[in-house]
């Protein structure tokens, strides 16, 4: 089987490694239903968020019977991009992009408004291609989903961008003028005719049979919203939109649910925003037709998407190749820990206990063990508790919601040990026995070599742990002896008893 994977080999940099090279940076994305402004802290694999907002401004609505961009959306446009102006400079912002999409680029008076947005802004704006559109969202999906395989779909206001994706690569970018405002417009809001006009679009391209068993990477806010709805209905535990997966006939049933809904009906539904809810039943046709035609096997849904690709492609080949969960995790190890080093010690510490596991799985692991001293300053009571939530729901990407509910129960351990897993938190359903089982190991393996080395750096190669068929060995050197007191036998013994061995204490 595959090997585990090595620690980074700047695991051990002191925190101020973090963030080097530009300061603060800002993008704008003027779609056609929804304006928004993100700053990011720094320009790194996994930069935090400092600042996120949109505004529902829909200026792409009416655009096939008019042919021009909606004047109260431009005026809320207009009035945000001035607000987002102040707010970066505010935050000193050191680098800005701004980007219009696909209304802006189709509309009669696009470019009139484009110059009117400038001045707002302050700033050049750059009015992206269809295919530009449509590259940059794959590249977003694929910094989140590095092993992405099937088709990323971006549903925008006004157009439906599609490029193919395998193996790291992105394939050739299709876009089609299906967005939910331009489809009411062009169907009169008829969902039939909708229907009509959708699958005659996907017969003119090529090779979606190539795509049958692939995944459907759904971008934009619209499907996000119907992903929503999907887990209120199964009263699922995470909510977590990126990652999340909705197999094809699940997402069949609910596209033909949402795409009967009155807007009253939809109003009324908690988790979708009144502004969505004109636009989620056009969502659903769309996604639908999608499904059928190109015959997918699940919907995964994207958090990242165009602004995520914009940022990717400004970061040096060496940041692109970084794994997502690692390198979250390690900044977050850096900022938290006592100790950062003594991860990378745990990590490769324990690994005798592990043999013959996945790649996953020493993922997973590796995550653990960087995760897994970030929660020290919590109040004991809510160590445990506190911390698996801190991570179950911590904004990393390059992880399933399998592994992040695998990772956040070891922490669970790691802090707890051996006792049961509380019920009311309710994720059984997102691990297996084996999933649970190995979680409870990396969780007390973590436990002992906390009683070990109490976090200091470099005491833990003092230590050698060994398995056999039958017992789990502690090998302790005679003038350490002290340590090995009752706290570290209790310990031993929870986790040998994870493994079916018997604990032993030995000396070197």
């Amino acid at each position: 089987m595959p090997q585990a994977p090595t620690l980074p080999a700047d695991a051990r940099a002191p925190a101020a490694a973090e963030g080097r090279g530009r300061g603060r940076l800002a993008i704008v994305d003027i779609g056609s239903n929804s304006v928004r402004l993100v700053v990011y802290e720094s320009l790194t694999r996994t930069p935090a968020v400092i600042h996120n907002e949109k505004t529902i401004c829909a200026i792409g609505r009416e655009m096939v019977s008019t042919g021009r961009l909606y004047d109260e959306g431009i005026r809320l446009v207009l009035e945000s991009l001035a607000r987002y102006r102040v707010l970066a400079n505010a935050l000193n912002v050191e680098w800005r992009e701004a980007v219009a999409t696909a209304a802006a680029r189709d509309a009669a008076n696009g470019a009139e408004f484009v110059r009117k947005a400038e001045s707002a802004w302050g700033s050049p704006i750059r009015v992206l291609s269809g295919e530009e559109e449509a590259r940059l969202a794959a590249e977003g999906v694929l910094a989140g989903i590095p092993e992405a395989d099937g088709i990323v779909a971006d549903l925008g206001g006004g157009s439906l961008d599609m490029v193919t994706v395998r193996n790291g690569k992105t394939g050739a970018a299709i876009t089609l003028p299906y967005g939910p405002l331009r489809l009411m417009d062009y169907a009169h809001r008829d969902p039939d005719k909708a229907r009509r006009l959708v699958d005659e679009g996907l017969k003119q391209i090529g090779k979606l049979g190539a795509l049958s068993g692939r995944s459907l990477y759904a971008v934009g806010g619209v499907w996000r919203s119907f992903a929503r709805v999907d887990m209120e209905r199964r009263h699922y535990p995470l909510h977590v939109l990126h990652a999340y997966p909705i197999s094809r006939n699940r997402a069949l049933g609910l596209c033909d649910v949402l795409a009967r809904q009155s807007r009253k009906s939809l109003d009324m539904m908690r988790v979708v925003s009144r502004r969505r809810a004109e636009a989620l039943p056009y969502g659903a046709i769309v996604l639908e037709r999608l499904l059928l035609a190109a015959d997918l096997k699940e919907v995964v849904i994207s958090a990242y998407g165009l602004r995520e690709g914009l940022l990717f492609a400004q970061l040096s080949p060496e940041e692109r190749a970084k794994d997502p969960l690692i390198a979250f995790a390690q900044g977050m190890n850096r900022r938290l820990a006592r100790a950062p080093g003594h991860a990378a010690e745990m990590f490769e510490w324990m690994t005798p206990l592990f043999g013959g596991e996945s790649r996953e799985e020493g993922r997973a692991r590796l995550a653990a063990c960087l995760f897994s001293d970030i929660g020290w300053r919590r109040h004991p009571d809510d160590r445990a508790l506190g911390t698996f939530d801190q991570v179950l729901t911590a904004p990393f990407a390059g992880a399933s919601h399998r592994v992040r509910a695998l990772i956040a129960t070891a922490i669970f351990h790691r802090h707890s040990g051996d006792e049961d897993f509380p019920k009311d938190k309710d994720i059984a359903d997102l691990l297996d026995e084996d999933d649970a089982r190995l979680a409870l190991r990396i969780g007390l393996a973590q436990r002992l070599a906390f009683a070990l080395s109490g976090s200091a750096e470099g005491e833990l190669k003092h230590y050698r742990l060994k398995l056999t068929p039958a017992r789990l060995f502690l090998e302790v050197p005679p003038r350490r002896q002290a340590v090995a007191a009752e706290p570290v036998e209790k310990r031993l013994a929870a986790l040998a008893q994870a493994f079916g061995r018997k604990p032993e204490i030995a000396p070197t």
